[in-house]
């Protein structure tokens, strides 16, 4: 954007308003805002795209299903592959485990080896690992979710034999058996206390509900309380992770004094037998960690938990609270769209940052009123100087004293310049030099014919035809001499 653009909007957009700081404050509420604020649509070129016709759009979806249905074509045909040549191991295997007994031990040792395996035991885990694939491939074929073995499928013999009996290869196979059952074990426990951890959960649901429908208004009471108390743990989180960013926060101090004692205690000598130093015996105890963390070092499992629990209680009060609508939720007050700052920059509209057409606008609400405002509060601008209205009030109450020469220059007061043709120019002016004059004052304010150039032509004119333009004129050489400040 170039000057005169700029100038060209302010004088098209701005105006002065008449009661500033309660415009300004309802200026970008949403009530009207669309009348409020004006959209400067600059030249851009859109992206053209290409829209596919429907019979265009039928063929590439053909396409998709039939390279999807080859891909699975050859998966399976892959599978089927793996499959066959597993079964060919496994018949193989079988016919040298068949083989062995009838072989001397050195033979027996010859043949193992030849195939990478230790011993006799190592050949029996290998068939039962290949009838376990396969069988898990074929249930798999077949849509068959086999997600654990059947323990009455899974036996451990060698568990049963003691060590005496075994050689050096059967205690390892028994090792290994101890290790699979254990495996096995563990397992099965974790698979029921999850199925025990999700009859808790429906017993919970169960009774919840039985609750609302007997207490509805305490059931909701206490879902609106836990909301609450959920938020405001949330906005703690957020202030101390922002008070740890701040060095001079009380936060932040304690955390750094924490370390500091830390750092003091230093190591310390260890007697024999005396390596047990109690840490963690106490719950307590560990509380340091979280003193010593920073914000971005913060349990994010804690806060991934609170938004889940968050939204939970969300979901119910919207669906059986029908004082809670979608607006009060934590993800709608925190809306990009809704905050101020969207507001300023982009209206009430929504943005598209993919639209060239949006990314070429400036929205422009509350310049409108804030850049005529500078002359009369240049503060503003970061001008340490007095407005307008001050120094006309000045003027009238301070260096007019005798009443008559001030009801005079009242009766007349002149308005000239550009910035005086911004709309409610006057009526500004004139409101607000009646707060200063005394009561019974009669103010009357008329606006140049021309007020960009009417000064100018004024000037002119007197210069043109004024036989005094040489008594109150300024020489060259006068001006060289005594500066640019002094008047005649």
């Amino acid at each position: 954007m170039i000057e005169h653009q700029m100038e060209d909007l302010v004088h098209k957009l701005c105006y002065v308003s008449t009661d500033y700081n309660e415009e300004l404050s309802h200026f970008l509420d949403w009530t009207g805002l669309e009348d409020r604020d004006y959209v400067v649509q600059y030249p851009f070129t859109e992206h053209v795209v290409v829209e596919k016709t429907q019979e265009e759009l039928d063929k590439i979806a053909e396409r998709k299903k039939e390279s999807g249905r080859r891909l699975q074509e050859q998966a399976a045909k892959m599978r089927l592959e793996k499959l066959m040549k597993k079964e060919q191991e496994l018949e193989y295997y079988k016919d040298l485990q068949q083989k062995l007994p009838s072989q001397t031990k050195k033979e027996t040792r010859r043949l193992l080896e030849a195939e990478d395996m230790k011993d006799e035991a190592h050949l029996d885990r290998r068939i039962r690992d290949l009838e376990r694939s396969i069988k898990r491939s074929r249930n798999k074929d077949l849509g068959i979710d086999e997600t654990e073995e059947n323990p009455e499928e899974v036996t451990f013999p060698m568990l049963d034999i003691p060590d005496e009996e075994l050689d050096e290869a059967g205690l390892k196979e028994k090792r290994h058996q101890r290790l699979m059952k254990s495996n096995m074990e563990a397992r099965q426990r974790a698979k029921a206390e999850k199925e025990a951890e999700k009859a808790r959960v429906e017993e919970e649901q169960r009774l919840d509900e039985e609750r609302r429908e007997n207490d509805f208004e305490a059931w909701i009471g206490e879902r609106r309380a836990a909301r609450d108390a959920l938020l405001q743990k949330i906005k703690e989180r957020e202030r101390l992770k922002a008070d740890l960013g701040n060095r001079k926060s009380l936060a932040s101090q304690m955390r750094m004094k924490t370390l500091a004692n830390l750092a003091a205690e230093g190591p310390k000598k260890r007697r024999r037998g005396g390596d047990d130093d109690d840490f963690g015996a106490d719950d307590n105890d560990w509380g340091v960690y979280r003193q010593v963390a920073t914000g971005e070092q913060s349990d994010d499992e804690e806060e991934e938990d609170l938004s889940v629990t968050l939204k939970t209680l969300e979901e119910q009060l919207l669906q059986y609270d029908p004082e809670f609508t979608r607006e009060h939720t934590l993800d709608a007050q925190s809306d990009w769209t809704k905050s101020l700052v969207h507001v300023f920059l982009r209206g009430p509209w929504p943005f598209d940052p993919e639209s060239q057409r949006e990314a070429h606008q400036i929205h422009l609400n509350v310049e409108r009123i804030r850049v005529p405002e500078v002359v009369f509060q240049p503060s503003i601008a970061g001008v340490d100087q007095a407005g307008l209205v001050e120094i006309a009030a000045d003027i009238l109450n301070q260096r007019f004293t005798v009443e008559e020469d001030r009801t005079r220059l009242l009766k007349d007061v002149f308005l000239t310049g550009g910035n005086t043709l911004f709309k409610g120019f006057d009526e500004r002016l004139r409101s607000e030099l009646v707060g200063v004059l005394p009561t019974n004052a009669r103010l009357s304010v008329r606006r140049a014919a021309d007020p960009v150039l009417d000064a100018w032509k004024g000037a002119a004119q007197w210069a043109a035809t004024g036989s005094e333009l040489a008594t109150w004129s300024i020489s060259r050489a006068e001006y060289q001499e005594k500066g640019s400040e002094y008047l005649k």
